[in-house]
C-alpha cells in the first residue's frame, strides 16, 4: 500500500458572521485557496493534479453545483482536472482529506488537492415547494446557516434538538460545569492571540484579495473566565440547578466564513510539488452515536484512528480538536484522559471561528505545522459533526529530527 502524506496547508483568515469576509462568495473563497496552494508548490505542473476534493456543509447557495469543480475552474486550472464536493457537515473537509488519502493508498492517485469552504454569512434562506400550486396559507422561509431545517417528521424529536441544547444535554451527562467551559474558552482566545503574535499562523494563512482581514476576526486577546461568566446563556435560562443553562456565545464557536486547502500526495508527490512532506497520514477513524450527543462522537473516532495507526494516547504529543463548544471539547478530553495542555496549543474554533466546511482542513494543517514546530512525532486531528458523527486522523511527523521522539 502506498503511503499518503500532507505536504502543505493554507487557509484564509476566518471572518465573523456578517463581517470581514461576508462580501466574498464562497466559491471565490475556495478558488482563492486553490490558487494559493498552487503558488506555494514551486515545481508543480498543474496538469499532474489528479483530482480536487472539497468539503462544504451547505450547498444551498452560491457554493451549489459542486463547489470543488467551481473553485478549480475559477482558479484557472485546466478543465481536465476533475473535482468533487463532499458533505459530512462540520467534518466535510477532513473527510475530503481522508478520501484523498485512500486514493493515494490504493494507487489511484499521486497528488490530490483537498480543502473546504463555508460562508455562513451568505447562506440563503430557502422556501420549500408546495405540494400543489397556489397554496392559500403562509409559507415560512428556513435559514440554511446552521442546524436542522425542513426536518422530516419521522425523525425522533430528541434527535432534532438544536446543537446548543444538545450540548447542554451532553454537559449534563458528563458533569461539565459552566466554570470549566468559560476557562476553556478564555484559553482558546489567549492561545490563538499568542500564536498569531508569535508568527505561527504566518505560513498558514493568506489574505483574501479585496478584503482587509489579515487575522482571524473573532479572537479576543485578554479574555478571562471572569469576563465570560457575565454572558447570558443562549439555549436554556440560567439556574443554579443541574437543568440550568451553561452554553453562551462566549463558550461556543461563532458563525464564520472562510476556506482552507491542503496537498495530499504519495511519496512521489514530493517531486511533483517541489515540497518535502510534513506528515504521514497514519490512521483514520469515523464514528457515529445518537444525534443529540454529536459532540462526543470524536472520542471513539480518535480511538479508532489510533488503533489503525498502531499507537496509544500515551504516544500522542499534539491534538487539534475542533471546538464546536467548550463543553463537548472538555467531554472528549476527559474521556481520552489526556493532558489538556497538548490540545489546541495555538487556539481553537471558539476563538478563530468555525466555518463548517473549512474547519477539518484547518485542524489538519495546523496539526501538521504544530508537529513540525515542536518535533513531536504523533498527533491527532478530530472533529465532531452534527447529527451524531465524529472523524479523526492520526498524523506522524516526518520532518527532520523527530526519529524516536514519541511525545
Amino acid at each position: 500500500m502506498n503511503q499518503a502524506y500532507v505536504y502543505d496547508a493554507v487557509r484564509t483568515p476566518f471572518g465573523k458572521f456578517g463581517s470581514g469576509l461576508a462580501g466574498v462568495r464562497p466559491d471565490d473563497l475556495a478558488a482563492h485557496v486553490v490558487r494559493e496552494a498552487v503558488k506555494r508548490a514551486p515545481a508543480l505542473d498543474v496538469e499532474r493534479i489528479d483530482e480536487v476534493v472539497f468539503g462544504n456543509a451547505n450547498g444551498a447557495g452560491e457554493e451549489n453545483r459542486n463547489v470543488a469543480r467551481m473553485a478549480t475552474l475559477l482558479a484557472g486550472l485546466p478543465t481536465s482536472i476533475p473535482g468533487t464536493t463532499v458533505n459530512r457537515l462540520c467534518g466535510s473537509s477532513l473527510d475530503a482529506a481522508i478520501i484523498a488519502s485512500r486514493q493515494i493508498n490504493a494507487g489511484d492517485a499521486e497528488l490530490m488537492l483537498v480543502g473546504g469552504v463555508e460562508s455562513m454569512s451568505r447562506a440563503p434562506w430557502v422556501l420549500p415547494k408546495t405540494s400543489k400550486p397556489y397554496p392559500a396559507g403562509d409559507m415560512t422561509l428556513a435559514s440554511t446557516t446552521l442546524g436542522w431545517r425542513l426536518v422530516n417528521p419521522a425523525m425522533p424529536t430528541e434527535w432534532t434538538v438544536s446543537l446548543g441544547e444538545a450540548t447542554e444535554r451532553l454537559r449534563e451527562k458528563y458533569g461539565i460545569t459552566r466554570e470549566r467551559q468559560d476557562e476553556f474558552a478564555a484559553a482558546s482566545h489567549n492561545l490563538a492571540a499568542a500564536a498569531w503574535d508569535e508568527g505561527f499562523y504566518d505560513s498558514l494563512v493568506t489574505q483574501v484579495p479585496g478584503t482587509e482581514l489579515v487575522r482571524d476576526e473573532g479572537i479576543r486577546a485578554g479574555s478571562t473566565a471572569a469576563k465570560l461568566a457575565g454572558l447570558k446563556t443562549v439555549f436554556r435560562p440560567e439556574s443554579s440547578g443541574l437543568e440550568g443553562g451553561t452554553v453562551t456565545a462566549g463558550n461556543a464557536s461563532p458563525l464564520s466564513d472562510g476556506a482552507s486547502a491542503a496537498w495530499i500526495g504519495s511519496e512521489a508527490a514530493a517531486g511533483l510539488l517541489g515540497l518535502d512532506p510534513l506528515a504521514r497520514i497514519a490512521g483514520r477513524g469515523a464514528h457515529g452515536n445518537d444525534p443529540q450527543f454529536f459532540g462526543y462522537a470524536p472520542v471513539e473516532a480518535a480511538n479508532k484512528a489510533l488503533a489503525k495507526a498502531g499507537i496509544g494516547w500515551e504516544q500522542v504529543g499534539a491534538v487539534e480538536l475542533n471546538e464546536a463548544f467548550a463543553a463537548q471539547s472538555l467531554a472528549c478530553i476527559d474521556a481520552w484522559g489526556i493532558d489538556p495542555s497538548i490540545v489546541n496549543r495555538h487556539g481553537g474554533a471558539i476563538a478563530m471561528g468555525h466555518p463548517l466546511g473549512a474547519s477539518g482542513t484547518r485542524i489538519l494543517g495546523t496539526l501538521a505545522r504544530s508537529l513540525q514546530a515542536s518535533g513531536q512525532r504523533w498527533g491527532v486531528a478530530a472533529i465532531c459533526i452534527g447529527v451524531g458523527q465524529g472523524l479523526a486522523v492520526v498524523l506522524e511527523n516526518v520532518t527532520a529530527g523527530v526519529a524516536g521522539k514519541e511525545a
